[in-house]
C-alpha cells in the first residue's frame, strides 16, 4: 500500500496520542514501515535518524537482535502467564536482577504495563502503606511543579501540566507542588558556580507545613524531562532524601524516562547515592519494543501488606499483563546486553561529543540556554528568536534533512539511543546545527 493510501486510512481511523487533528491533516508526517539501530525508514524509502529513541525508550536502538531473539525465542514458549496466585521463571528472573542493579534496599518488584500505571501503583503502595500503619490521614503528595508522571488522572494531579491538562482541572485534586529546580530560569540568579540549592526551600516548607498529610513526595530525579529537560543538581535529592526522612515521609522516584543509562550513570538516583523507597521504571525497560513496568520497593514497604491478625492486607491491584513472559524476557535480554556489552562506558565518547556540540548551540545568538547530562540534552530558544514557533520550524528542518526530533515548546533536545556511535552523534549535530541555519520565519 502506498504512502498515500495509508495516509488516507491513518487520518479517517487512527487517534494519534499528543497530536492536534488539524496540524496531522496538513503534515506530510513520516509512515514508518521498519527501523534498525538509529535509523527509521518510511514507506517512501526515506531514511531518518531517531534523535529522540522514538518515545524516549528505545535505548538500545531498534532491531537490536538480542531483544528480538528474545521475543521471539520466549513467544515459542509461553506467551502469557496470570501473576496472581503464580508465577514464571521470567518474571522471578526479572524481579531478581532488578533487585541487585536498582538501589540498595529496593528488593520487591510490582510489574506493571506502562509509565503512568507504574506511577499509580506507586501512590497506592504509599496511601495504603499509612493506612496499614493507622495514619489514613497520611494520603497526600509532594511533587514539582511542571512535572509531569503520566496521564492517568491520580499522576496528572501530581505533575499538572497546563497545556495538557487543563480540561481535567475541575476532575483532579492536584498534589502540593515545590517550586521546579529549573536552573535555566533560576530565580535566585545562580549559576553553577555560584548556586546554594536555593529553591530546595520551596520543598521543605511545604514538608515542614503539610507532613502529617503527605504518603510522599514523587519526583523526577536529576531531570524533569517532559517540563523541557530541566536538568538540576544531585545535591537537589540528597536535601531530599534527609528531608523525608527527617519527616518520616516515603520517597519515590520516576525513573521512567532518565533510567537505564540515560543519564550516563544505570539510575539517575547514583548521581546523589540515594536510595528512594520506591522506584518506578518503565519505557527502556524493554529497550522500548514491550510495554511493561515496574515500581520496586524496600522489604519495608512491602511487608506493610503481609495480612496480621485477621486483617486482610493484600495489594488488591493489577494489570492484566504485568510481568508478560514475553516482556520479561525482552528485560532481560536488555539487562544482559547493558552489562555484556558495557552500554554505559560504550557510550563515554558519544556523550562527550553531545555535551561539546550543545556546547556550541548555547553560543548562538537564538538559544538562550543549553544543558546536557549523559545522554540527554536541550537548548531553549529565546523568545525574540521565535520560541516555540522557531522551535518548531527547525525541527521541520531537521525532519527534511533526515533527523526526527520532536520540540517542547521551546525547548529542542536529542536524546538519542546509548548504543549511538561517534559518528552518527556527529551527524545528528550536524543537521540540527543546519536547520538552526535555516531561514526561520516568526
Amino acid at each position: 500500500m502506498n504512502y498515500d493510501k495509508l495516509r488516507e486510512i491513518d487520518l479517517r481511523h487512527l487517534w494519534h496520542p499528543f497530536s492536534d487533528f488539524s496540524a496531522l491533516e496538513s503534515a506530510d508526517f513520516p509512515i514508518i514501515s521498519r527501523a534498525a539501530g538509529i535509523c527509521l525508514f518510511d514507506v517512501r524509502g526515506r531514511v531518518i535518524l531517531d534523535g529522540i529513541s522514538s518515545w524516549w525508550c528505545v535505548n538500545l536502538g531498534h532491531s537490536h537482535p538480542m531483544l528480538v531473539e528474545a521475543i521471539r525465542s520466549q513467544g515459542s514458549m509461553l506467551q502469557h502467564s496470570i501473576l496472581g496466585g503464580m508465577s514464571h521463571p521470567g518474571a522471578i528472573a526479572l524481579a531478581q536482577r532488578l533487585a541487585e542493579v536498582t538501589p540498595e534496599g529496593l528488593n520487591r518488584v510490582f510489574f506493571a504495563s506502562d509509565g503512568a500505571s507504574a506511577v499509580e501503583a506507586a501512590m497506592r503502595m504509599a496511601i495504603e502503606y499509612w493506612y496499614h500503619h493507622g495514619q489514613a490521614e497520611k494520603k497526600n503528595f509532594i511533587s514539582l511543579r511542571d512535572a509531569y508522571h503520566g496521564d492517568t488522572l491520580k499522576a496528572v494531579s501530581l505533575g499538572f501540566v497546563e497545556h495538557y491538562h487543563h480540561p481535567v482541572a475541575h476532575v483532579v485534586e492536584q498534589a502540593w507542588r515545590a517550586d521546579s529546580p529549573h536552573c535555566f530560569h533560576c530565580p535566585h540568579r545562580r549559576d553553577d558556580n555560584s548556586c546554594k540549592i536555593e529553591c530546595f526551600e520551596s520543598m521543605r516548607k511545604l514538608v515542614e507545613t503539610h507532613a502529617n498529610e503527605v504518603a510522599a513526595v514523587v519526583i523526577e530525579p536529576i531531570c524533569q524531562a517532559a517540563a523541557g529537560m530541566r536538568i538540576y543538581k544531585p545535591e537537589y535529592l540528597q536535601q531530599l532524601r534527609a528531608l523525608c526522612d527527617e519527616h518520616d515521609l516515603l520517597l519515590i522516584a520516576d525513573e521512567i524516562a532518565v533510567g537505564f543509562g540515560r543519564s550516563g550513570l544505570l539510575f539517575a538516583c547514583d548521581h546523589a547515592g540515594i536510595s528512594p523507597d520506591i522506584m518506578c521504571l518503565g519505557k527502556g525497560l524493554t529497550g522500548g519494543y514491550l510495554p511493561m513496568s515496574a515500581a520496586v520497593t524496600t522489604d519495608r514497604v512491602a511487608d506493610t501488606f503481609r495480612s496480621k491478625g485477621g486483617e486482610t492486607r493484600m495489594f488488591c491491584h493489577g494489570h492484566t499483563f504485568c510481568g508478560n513472559p514475553i516482556a520479561a524476557a525482552t528485560a532481560l535480554a536488555v539487562l544482559e546486553t547493558y552489562e555484556q556489552d558495557d552500554i554505559l562506558s560504550g557510550a563515554e565518547a558519544t556523550m562527550g561529543i553531545l555535551a561539546e556540540g550543545f556546547a556550541n548551540f548555547a553560543k548562538r545568538n537564538e538559544v538562550a540556554n543549553a544543558a546536557t547530562l549523559g545522554m540527554m540534552s536541550s537548548m531553549e530558544i529565546s523568545e525574540s528568536a521565535g520560541g516555540a514557533k522557531a522551535a518548531r520550524q527547525i525541527a521541520d528542518n531537521a525532519l527534511e534533512r533526515g533527523l526526527f526530533i520532536r520540540p517542547l515548546g521551546n525547548i529542542l533536545y536529542l536524546w538519542p539511543a546509548m548504543i549511538t556511535t561517534p559518528q552518527e552523534m556527529k551527524q545528528m549535530l550536524s543537521i540540527l546545527d543546519d536547520a538552526m541555519d535555516s531561514k526561520v520565519d516568526h
